[in-house]
C-alpha cells in the first residue's frame, strides 16, 4: 500500500467550532439534522408573486410519503454533517431555490454529491420520500409527467364484453342485466390506467413541496431542457386522455410515483401549490439552452474534504474496522484523488468495506493492486 502521512487524530464533529455563524435567513442548513418539532410550511415565507401557484385541491391527508428508505442507503443511517464541516456557498444556494421557487441545476464531476444532495434536503426538512427521475437519452417530458397504458385499458375492456356475451349466452338473469347495461360499463376506469411520473407527482398540489432529483440531465435529448420552461414557469400540465372527459368525468383517481397512493386529477390539469425543491444534476458534459438556464439557480460542487469524506464512511460504516484504520484510507483517497484530478467518494466506500470486513489485511500483497483497481481514474483505460 502506497505510504503516508500518519492523520492527526480527527476532532469529533461535535466538538470542532463552527466557521462561521449560520445566517439568519437559513431554514435549510446543510447538517442533515432535522430540526425538532419545527415544520416547514411555519418557517418558509411567502413565494414571491410571481412565482406563486393555487392549485387544488388539497388532499384531506396532506403530508409527504414517508421514505421508503432510499435516503438512508444513499446517506447512511447516521449521516449528518457538523456546523464546521458545512459548504455555506451550497447551503446559501438551497435556501435561495427555497426562498425563490426556483430549480437548482448542480454541476460537478461524479461522485461530489450531486443526487445525495435531494436527499439531504428531504431528510433535514422532513420532507418524505425524494421523487427520482433518472434521464436517459429516451426521456421525455411526457414519460416524466405521465404514462396512460391504453393497451392495457383496451385488453381489459375485452375482458369485460366476453363476460357480458358469455351472460347473454348463459341466460337467465344474467342475460337481462347484459342485454339492459350501457356499453361504457364495459370499459373499466381510465383511472386505473394512467400513473403520474416522477415530475407529474411532484406537481400534485400540496401545503408542503415535494423533493424532486432530476437526475443527470445532460444524458439527455437535445429537446428536454426546453420541453421543462412551461411546466417550470406555469407549475401545471394537463393530462389529455382526462381533459376530453372532463365534462363527463370532472375528477378522476390516478396511480401516482409513490407507491400505492392515488391522487385526484381535476379538470384533467395537475397544478402544484407549493413548487416542488428540484435538484437537477449535470456531470457538465454538455451545454443547456439560456433559457433553461435563466430559469434556474446554479451551483458548481466541490470535491469533499477529508472531514465530509470522513463523516460519509461513519454514516456507512461506522461500526466496521478500527477508527485510526479509516481515518488513513480517508486520507490516502484524498491524496490520490488530489494527484488523479477526483475520484468518486463511492470509490472510498468501496475499499473501506473490504478493507475493514476482513476479506483484506493492510499487510496482504493483493491490497495494493486491489486498491489502485478501485481508484483508477474513470478516464483512465484498464489495459
Amino acid at each position: 500500500m502506497t505510504s503516508v502521512a500518519e492523520p492527526p487524530d480527527r476532532v469529533p464533529p461535535e466538538q470542532r467550532a463552527p466557521r462561521f455563524d449560520a445566517p439568519d435567513w437559513w431554514i435549510y442548513r446543510g447538517t442533515g439534522r432535522p430540526f425538532p418539532d419545527i415544520a416547514l410550511a411555519d418557517l418558509l415565507p411567502p413565494p414571491p408573486p410571481w412565482r406563486s401557484f393555487h392549485g387544488g385541491p388539497l388532499p384531506d391527508r396532506d403530508e409527504p410519503p414517508p421514505d421508503d428508505g432510499e435516503t438512508e442507503r444513499r446517506l447512511g443511517a447516521r449521516f449528518h454533517l457538523s456546523e464546521h464541516d458545512v459548504n455555506p456557498h451550497e447551503v446559501d444556494m438551497v435556501n435561495a431555490a427555497l426562498y425563490l421557487r426556483r430549480p437548482l441545476l448542480v454541476t460537478g464531476l461524479p461522485g461530489t454529491g450531486k443526487s445525495s444532495l435531494a436527499f439531504r434536503i428531504a431528510q433535514e426538512l422532513r420532507l418524505g420520500r425524494v421523487l427520482v427521475w433518472p434521464i436517459t437519452s429516451r426521456t421525455t417530458l411526457k414519460s416524466g409527467q405521465y404514462d396512460y397504458d391504453a393497451i392495457g385499458r383496451a385488453m381489459a375492456a375485452g375482458t369485460r364484453q366476453a363476460v357480458a356475451r358469455w351472460g347473454r349466452e348463459a341466460g337467465g338473469r344474467a342475460t337481462e342485466e347484459a342485454t339492459t347495461a350501457d356499453p361504457v360499463d364495459h370499459e373499466p376506469p381510465i383511472g386505473e390506467f394512467i400513473r403520474l411520473g416522477p415530475l407529474g407527482t411532484a406537481f400534485l398540489p400540496s401545503r408542503l413541496p415535494r423533493v424532486l432529483l432530476i437526475d443527470e440531465l445532460d444524458k439527455s435529448d437535445v429537446d428536454l431542457p426546453n420541453d421543462l420552461l412551461s411546466i417550470f414557469e406555469d407549475g401545471e400540465f394537463v393530462i389529455r386522455e382526462l381533459e376530453r372527459i372532463r365534462n363527463r368525468s370532472p375528477e378522476v383517481p390516478v396511480l401516482t410515483n409513490d407507491p400505492e397512493v392515488t391522487a385526484t386529477i381535476v379538470g384533467g390539469r395537475v397544478r402544484c401549490h407549493a413548487f416542488p425543491i428540484i435538484v437537477i444534476t449535470s456531470n457538465g458534459e454538455r451545454d443547456f439552452p439560456a433559457a433553461f438556464l435563466r430559469r434556474c439557480l446554479r451551483l458548481e460542487t466541490r470535491a469533499p474534504t477529508a472531514d465530509q469524506l470522513a463523516a460519509i464512511v461513519d454514516a456507512h460504516l461506522a461500526d466496521s474496522g478500527s477508527e485510526h484504520h479509516r481515518q488513513r484510507l480517508v486520507q490516502e483517497f484524498v491524496d490520490r484523488s488530489k494527484a488523479s484530478g477526483g475520484l468518486p467518494a463511492d470509490k472510498l466506500l468501496d475499499a473501506v468495506y473490504l478493507a475493514t470486513s476482513g476479506a483484506y489485511r493492510e499487510n496482504d500483497v493483493s491490497w495494493p493492486r486491489l486498491v489502485d483497481a478501485l481508484w483508477r481514474q474513470l478516464t483512465s483505460v484498464v489495459p
